[in-house]
């Protein structure tokens, strides 16, 4: 259960999401995170202001942490409020950190910065699919895993 900050001002723009008094936001940001390949019934969200709280169970820490970052890296979502739990049984797994994109970054200078390797790169990819689909299309502010 934590709370996850966000940069508002990047990410995938849906425009009625965070539209006050959007009735439907709690299903069209179920449908992105589906759309994106992490659909998943157990999972529920809520949309306040620039808040999203996700709650249910998932069936693995990567799963989780891939939830938070697809509904957070949406434009105008300045935090995701994390109270989903990982289903009992699921393999422990150490929870990934989270980077920000900044101005300039490529995976492989990220990959250099956080593991000492450029070559690393595709370690980094491979934690952020299916939100990432190719390795040169990652923007300033957006959030990415990055597992030990």
């Amino acid at each position: 259960m934590s709370l996850f900050s966000f940069v508002k001002e990047a990410g995938e723009k849906l425009i009625d999401l965070l539209t006050p008094g959007n009735a439907n936001a709690s299903e069209e940001l179920k449908k992105h995170i589906e759309s994106v390949g992490l659909g998943n019934p157990n999972v529920h969200a809520t949309v306040d202001g620039d808040k999203i709280t996700l709650t249910g169970e998932v069936t693995s820490q990567e799963e989780k942490e891939k939830i938070v970052l697809a509904a957070g890296n949406i434009s105008g979502v300045g935090s995701v409020d994390d109270q989903l739990t990982v289903a009992a049984g699921a393999t422990a797994v150490t929870a990934a950190k989270f980077v920000t994109v900044e101005k300039g970054d490529t995976l492989s200078a990220i990959s250099k910065r956080v593991y000492g390797d450029a070559n690393k790169y595709q370690k980094i990819f491979d934690a952020n699919k299916p939100m990432l689909k190719d390795v040169n299309k990652i923007y300033p502010g957006q959030s990415l895993r990055i597992p030990e």
